[in-house]
């Protein structure tokens, strides 16, 4: 048996290469060419940045930060709500491209897949010509780009698709490690998350090759014995994980978000998780379903995906109510390791017209129910971003255990 062959395909800045796309499909100017970005309201400046251009990154604007400090920086900056509907259309056209060439393709997120193309060079005798023509594919058939990385492992796969971007393949084979990764700064190595990276640089390991060389008792004694021994191997770029080949569930609705600083806290994590409630709620209201069980999942930075799920009494369309359940269970099975990613599921879905009441809480349910039919009525009329719950847009406010849904009308 040969060695492994592992792509890793990213589109580049996908929720806003997939609204440029759409956008020049129609006629308008390209967001890609301009300083733009995908975030919250510029009107109210509420909301952060969640894809920027290149042109806006030259002004400074990074992802992750306030809407309001970033039109500080480019007060220019066109502005657009993120459009979920779109994006969930535009991941599974470039998806259902990559799954025309292996048989195995794990979904790592929204915008990124892994393809494990090992025993396929009859079929593919150049794996970089395979690669430029997926890559190449993408860009000619849905008006978007990915970079493409290919590797033995999962890990340098990865890595070589974040070289230089957009629209590139790139390699990273064993024999490439010291030219093309060992240079790049210790923080950027994936899964080496902000705190660790700091603690390796008060060290004097600066470089991804310092760290390959260092001493790994002196790891373990800065990071734990776990990140040490990770870290390490990584930086070595040993990984022997496999491409998982994990289907989504036949009947349920889900959402996740990756991020790129760490998760250390409830707070962070409970405001995604209600931000994932409401989306997957809609979605399943809108198909007339009702959910049995709510499941969360998460990725620490090793790479290990955790979930855990909850059957419910009864069934239930209530975005607060499946909220409540997810962060219950956030709150019982997370164990504060830092998390890359957070992701809600509904499952065990009912759609024959029937709902069970309870008589201890129906005077809340059908106030949060018309909540909810309020909400999706104002969206179906206005678009997904006209209107917010508060606390998915207010970055200062804290979610507590019983947080009350609110709405915030949006210009």
């Amino acid at each position: 048996m040969g060695e492994r062959l592992i792509f890793h395909i990213d589109v580049n800045s996908a929720f806003l290469s997939w609204e440029a796309a759409k956008r020049v499909a129609e006629g308008e100017p390209d967001l890609r060419l301009i300083p733009s970005c995908i975030g919250g309201d510029p009107k109210k400046r509420t909301g952060i940045v969640v894809a920027k251009s290149i042109p806006a990154k030259k002004y400074g604007v990074t992802t992750g930060e306030a809407m309001a400090t970033a039109i500080r920086k480019c007060p220019n900056m066109v502005c657009v709500p993120p459009d979920f509907k779109l994006y969930t259309r535009c991941s599974r056209a470039f998806k259902a491209i990559c799954q025309e060439y292996t048989p195995v393709m794990e979904s790592f997120s929204i915008d990124e897949v892994f393809l494990d193309m090992t025993g396929m060079g009859l079929i593919y005798p150049d794996p970089v010509a395979t690669a430029t023509e997926i890559k190449n594919r993408i860009r000619d058939e849905l008006g978007f780009t990915v970079n493409v990385g290919v590797a033995e492992n999962k890990l340098c796969a990865k890595m070589a698709s974040d070289f230089e971007k957009p629209d590139k393949v790139h390699t990273l084979f064993p024999e490439e490690i010291e030219k093309k990764m060992w240079p790049l700064p210790v923080g950027d190595l994936f899964t080496c998350g902000k705190s660790s990276a700091v603690r390796l640089i008060n060290a004097g390991i600066r470089t991804i090759g310092d760290l390959a060389h260092a001493d790994p008792n002196l790891l373990k004694n800065l990071l734990g014995e776990k990140s040490g021994v990770h870290l390490y191997r990584y930086a070595n770029g040993l990984d022997d994980s496999p491409v998982t080949d994990v289907r989504e569930e036949a009947k349920g609705y889900s959402a996740e978000t990756t991020v790129e600083e760490d998760l250390v806290s409830l707070e962070q994590i409970n405001k995604l998780l209600l931000a994932q409630a409401d989306v997957v709620a809609a979605r399943m209201r809108a198909d007339n379903g009702r959910c049995n069980c709510v499941q969360i999942s998460y990725r620490t930075l090793d790479w290990k995906n955790r979930s855990h799920q909850r059957k419910l009494k009864e069934s239930t369309d209530v975005t607060e109510i499946i909220y409540e359940a997810a962060e219950k269970l956030m709150a019982e099975g997370w164990n504060r390791e830092p998390l890359r990613l957070v992701g809600l599921a509904v499952t065990d879905i009912d759609r024959d017209g029937f709902e069970q009441m309870s008589f201890l809480d129906t005077e809340r349910k059908d106030k949060l129910k018309k909540l909810d039919v309020a909400i999706d009525s104002i969206r179906g009329k206005f678009g997904n971003a006209s209107v917010q719950r508060a606390s998915t847009i207010d970055t200062g406010k804290q979610v507590g255990r019983k947080h009350k849904a609110q709405m915030e009308e949006k210009g």
